[in-house]
């Protein structure tokens, strides 16, 4: 199932400069930096021995097991070029928006005598700075999957049902199975 957050975070990272170290003595060693060259942290964060990660820094071990892989790639990217990802945010919030591009079904409540069935739209628009700092803002303040997709649905409601408040006055958009879903910065 397609998240927003996850959307959200995989457009930040399509602002990297440099990929992502591969392998996985690699990216230990990324982490053990970040962590000011103290190897405990990360074998908490991990969820791994301390000595299992003095082993993969030194290159003795170099394949995981899928499940630490998997958490390994994950804590790097999360942690991957911070300053990169603080001007993309900044620049999303402020100057460019945000691109959408949203398959799900959409719900309506409007005024008597409207049609409020939902049904299933594709919509690519683009997000002004204001809904793009809200979102992000969100997503970093930790927010649960619904109130995320509620700002989207607001956002989406705003932008194209109301035309920046030009037509559809009152009309209140749900989001609510989404089918496909990705940010663009």
């Amino acid at each position: 199932m397609v998240t927003v957050a996850e959307e959200l975070d995989r457009a930040v990272q399509g602002a990297f400069t440099r990929p992502v170290p591969k392998s996985a003595g690699a990216q230990m060693r990324y982490l053990v930096k970040r962590h000011g060259g103290r190897t405990k942290p990360v074998a908490e964060l991990l969820g791994i021995s301390q000595r299992t990660v003095e082993r993969y820094v030194k290159n003795k071990i170099k394949a995981p097991r899928p499940q630490l892989a998997d958490r390994l790639e994950r804590e790097v990217r999360t942690r991957w070029q911070p300053q990169v990802r603080a001007r993309a945010k900044q620049a999303a919030a402020t100057t460019d928006g945000i691109m959408i591009d949203v398959q799900a079904r959409f719900g309506y409540t409007a005024a008597p005598g409207s049609t409020d069935q939902a049904r299933v739209r594709h919509l690519t628009l683009a997000l002004p700075p204001r809904h793009a700092a809200r979102l992000l803002q969100a997503r970093e303040a930790g927010l649960t999957e619904d109130r995320l997709r509620e700002i989207a649905a607001e956002a989406l409601g705003e932008v194209y049902f109301r035309d920046n408040g030009r037509r559809a006055h009152g009309l209140e958009v749900e989001l609510t199975d989404l089918i496909d879903l990705q940010f663009e910065l």
